[in-house]
């Protein structure tokens, strides 16, 4: 497997956890300073996955055009949302094929960090609306949002040993986005192009409640984990993780939703 290819792993991803709806209503609250009626708002998600943020930010009422770029990735997501008035399209951060000016806005879901920064930005600013028109009403603009969801791993948890374990069985790892690793200056990088502006940050606590099988399936949909271990270590840390829960009926899993924003400059 290869890390960034996620093919063969699109059909475990609907197992992996939501996003917090209390926090996505703020973040909607927020960048809708103009306070359009929230059908009226275009938002692009990039880099969609399978459609779990999509379906959600659909179901606010908002219209959605979901940008994947794995086709597996993209099938899975429109056999997911089917019946909503998602669209969906082939495209990356850095080519959305989206047509410029029609956003209102741009959002990626734990995929911002496989994009490269100085063209993913340039290239969601074009696809935003222009910003000067709104500025004069109350200092209304339009915006890009990087979310995630790492989990909040606690020590003295069984995830905490769980992630120890792995440490031991792949000592060289490097993780891409999970957990206290994520901890590149996303305020500084989303700046860098000079696209953007007026950086705001928001987080919130979120558990996701899952039964073995699907505890065990959100780890087959680990990416970096699979294609740094090599499959022999990989099936040694799936047999290490059943293990640890073969006592727990249900899996309560602490998250922590992380939100960048910014505004088209």
């Amino acid at each position: 497997m290869r890390q960034g290819d996620f093919t063969q792993v699109a059909k475990h991803y609907h197992n992996r956890p939501a996003y917090s709806p209390m926090l996505l209503s703020k973040l909607i609250a927020c960048i809708n300073d103009t306070q359009k009626p929230l059908e009226n708002l275009q938002i692009v998600e990039v880099g969609a996955g399978t459609g779990k943020l999509t379906k959600m930010l659909s179901e606010f009422g908002m219209q959605v055009i979901a940008v994947e770029p794995n086709d597996n990735m993209r099938e899975e997501g429109i056999t997911y949302t089917k019946g909503t008035n998602i669209k969906w399209q082939k495209g990356s951060g850095e080519e959305t094929g989206v047509q410029s000016g029609i956003a209102d806005w741009v959002i990626m879901a734990s995929s911002f960090h496989w994009t490269d920064p100085a063209k993913s930005l340039p290239e969601f600013a074009r696809i935003l609306k222009d910003s000067k028109a709104s500025e004069s009403r109350a200092g209304g603009g339009q915006y890009f949002t990087a979310i995630w969801n790492p989990r909040n791993i606690l020590e003295d948890s069984v995830f905490y040993e769980i992630e120890e374990e792995i440490k031991h069985i792949v000592p060289e790892l490097a993780r891409v986005s999970s957990g206290t690793q994520n901890v590149k200056k996303w305020e500084e990088i989303l700046l860098s192009t000079g696209d953007f502006k007026d950086y705001f940050f928001m987080e919130c606590d979120y558990v996701e409640v899952m039964d073995k099988a699907r505890y065990l399936g959100a780890w087959h949909s680990v990416n970096d984990i699979q294609a740094q271990a090599g499959e022999q270590r990989w099936k040694e840390i799936l047999v290490m993780i059943e293990s640890k829960i073969k006592g727990l009926d249900i899996i309560e899993i602490p998250y922590k939703i992380r939100a960048w924003s910014v505004r088209k400059a």
